[in-house]
């Protein structure tokens, strides 16, 4: 019996070294060799540059989404403007400026000032 329990004892002391490397093959092997693969500097530009394209294809499709779904149609809601005369000889005001471009089927691009500032946006 007091063998059993010798050669169990040195079989999971044998197999706890093999697995925490604490044989002398094992800590030789994880030394790097001289001339070894290392890690390369990341280009900070080139970083910044595929981020950059990558988010310009994820951002173009949002500028062109069609806003009015009936746009051009006899059910379009947009398409009805209201026009206002001010006293003094003023200019006409009317929503047509801002509902126009959408009800032609336009999206945001198309907006009078969101599509300028979408256009500091990539894509």
């Amino acid at each position: 019996m007091v063998m059993k329990k010798s050669g169990a004892g040195l079989a999971a002391a044998l197999g706890a070294a093999v697995l925490l490397g604490g044989m002398g093959a094992g800590t030789a092997q994880a030394a790097p060799a001289e001339g070894g693969a290392a890690l390369a500097k990341t280009d900070l530009a080139q970083a910044l540059g595929g981020t950059t394209t990558g988010l310009g294809y994820g951002i173009a499709p949002l500028k062109d989404l069609r806003l009015d779904p009936w746009a051009n149609s006899s059910a379009d809601v947009l398409n009805n403007g209201a026009t206002v005369q001010p006293d003094g000889g003023l200019a006409p005001i009317g929503t047509g400026t801002l509902t126009g471009p959408l009800s032609a089927g336009g999206g945001p691009r198309d907006l009078p000032l969101v599509g300028g500032l979408l256009g500091v946006l990539p894509g």
